[in-house]
């Protein structure tokens, strides 16, 4: 056997290896993503009724839907998207096309990215400390615990995720497309505005819908500005109900009825983050057919 012949053996062997090594690390991964999906799924389902969209958070032992923790995460992720989308949007828009290789550029995109991977209970606690707490004085020295409060915290979560997308998606437009604008004597904003953002629109749009998947969810902001409530409310400086805080809440009692409201709960954000990945899929595969 010639050297040639052995280096080809050794080479396959390496690779059948790393082939196998991958294959049942996949498998593991696959197969505890399936057992989380179906017990959520089982338990959840068997939970689903109408009255979990028509009955508030019943009190321990009694039977009850989740209206009002529908209803606030819903008013609560708009509130976060409001606030959080345009101004992550804008920062997009200024480090792609005004601060693209200048330093101070450099520094807020590394800044970013830190608060992209930074702990959401972080973010909870600064907001807790920052705006819960100082409002006490308005409130009799009560802690004021709002939805408002909720969705600033969540729009610091919005911020980054948009933040990245828009400057990446307006980065892959074709330095052509911004010499012709030039060219014809347009101002740099008016490009920027109309005519590179609509081509990145797809992926801006894609970047808007992953970040409303990442803030559904979140459970450890929302325990430390709006709490919770049991009631129905819809004032954003009083304390409101969430799909997430009620989940952590009625998981862990000894109520059975609560219990399933939990699973039920935990379904419907699964189901809701499902179709907002498809969604955001569609919409930019939708954009690449189109070119």
């Amino acid at each position: 056997m010639n050297m040639s012949e052995r280096l080809y053996r050794t080479r396959k062997i390496k690779n059948m290896i790393a082939m196998t090594l991958s294959s049942v690390a996949a498998i593991i991964g696959l197969g505890w993503l399936v057992w989380i999906l179906a017990t959520t799924l089982i338990k959840g389902g068997s939970a689903l009724s109408l009255t979990l969209f028509t009955e508030m958070t019943p009190p321990p032992g009694a039977d009850g839907g989740l209206a009002n923790a529908l209803f606030g995460s819903v008013l609560i992720s708009l509130l976060a998207l409001a606030i959080g989308a345009p101004i992550g949007i804008l920062a997009g828009l200024w480090l792609a096309e005004f601060a693209r290789t200048s330093r101070l550029g450099t520094v807020i995109r590394f800044v970013n990215d830190i608060l992209l991977s930074a702990p959401s209970i972080v973010i909870g606690l600064f907001v807790y400390t920052a705006v819960v707490i100082p409002m006490n004085q308005f409130t009799n020295g009560s802690i004021s615990f709002s939805g408002f409060a909720g969705g600033l915290a969540l729009a610091m979560l919005v911020i980054p995720v948009v933040t990245r997308t828009t400057d990446e998606m307006l980065q892959l437009q074709p330095a052509s497309l911004r010499e012709a604008a030039l060219a014809l004597g347009i101002p740099h904003w008016k490009v920027t505005l109309q005519i590179l953002l609509r081509a990145a629109k797809a992926g801006v749009v894609t970047g808007v819908l992953l970040s409303m998947a990442r803030i559904t969810g979140e459970t450890a902001p929302l325990l430390f500005t709006a709490f919770g409530n049991q009631f129905w409310n819809a004032d954003l400086f009083k304390p409101m109900a969430s799909v997430p805080v009620t989940i952590f809440q009625f998981a862990m009692s000894p109520f059975e009825t609560w219990q399933a409201l939990a699973w039920a709960g935990a379904l419907l954000l699964t189901i809701f983050v499902l179709l907002l990945s498809l969604l955001s899929r569609f919409v930019f595969s939708r954009k690449r057919g189109a070119q």
